[in-house]
């Protein structure tokens, strides 16, 4: 499934998710080569969520990182819109919810809260499949807190053009090839390097978060640029 075929049949993308949600989390670990981990850790620091805080993680999948925001003691809010996806974390964990995390199904252009409902909003590897990003971080901001913040993980590129490139066109071959081998549903990874291919800068992005009225926006790259952790504010 293309990118474009998923910007024309949104609803298709939660059936997507449901297909691969049995093996989500290690196709992942296999793509990544085991760095989604570590790059899924730096977002939980970034975060910094304390006892007392509130946490929304958008697009929080099979909720693999969602407990590790509750290490310091605050609450967390585990929201997807594919049910097959939570449906998953729910059976590993044993139960629908654990302490600390409750799990919530949601779509991320209409949140289910109330507005300024959270300390700090968290999106990983997820922004790239809504259907409009502009108005995912609008909603984003309308369910923060005044002083509250987002932070984002997502893949994004090399700071030089030529090495990105590079890397996306290894990425175009070898990402359909190593799924084939170890998702029920290798198909629904073809959009995977288009998406990311097509997503935008560091610098971009950015500016996308300032335009909806986030405040402080900054980055950092994680493994050279392949990822990149965005953090935000809401000062008003």
């Amino acid at each position: 499934m293309t990118r474009a075929e998923l910007d024309k049949n949104p609803r298709d993308v939660a059936a997507m998710f449901d297909a691969i949600a049995g093996r989500y989390d290690l196709v992942n670990d296999v793509l990544s080569l085991g760095q989604d981990r570590r790059w899924r850790r730096a977002a939980v620091q970034a975060v910094e969520a304390y006892s007392g805080e509130l946490v929304l993680d958008l697009a929080a999948g099979t909720g693999t990182s969602s407990e590790s925001f509750t290490a310091k003691g605050a609450r967390v809010i585990a929201c997807d819109f594919s049910l097959g996806m939570l449906q998953v974390g729910a059976e590993r964990r044993g139960g629908a919810s654990r302490r600390g995390v409750t799990v919530v199904a949601g779509d991320a252009l209409r949140l289910p809260f109330a507005d300024r409902t959270f300390d700090a909003v968290t999106i990983s590897f997820g922004l790239r499949n809504v259907n409009d990003v502009g108005d995912a971080l609008a909603e984003l901001l309308r369910v923060t807190k005044v002083g509250g913040r987002i932070v984002i993980c997502e893949f994004s590129h090399l700071p030089v053009g030529a090495l990105d490139k590079a890397l996306g066109k290894g990425m175009e071959v070898v990402l359909p090839l190593v799924a084939r081998g170890f998702s029920d549903n290798p198909s629904a990874y073809s959009y995977l390097s288009e998406s990311i291919a097509a997503w935008p800068d560091q610098p971009a992005l950015a500016k996308e978060l300032q335009a909806v009225g986030w405040s402080d926006v900054a980055w950092r790259n994680l493994s050279l640029g392949v990822v990149a952790l965005h953090r935000g504010y809401r000062r008003a």
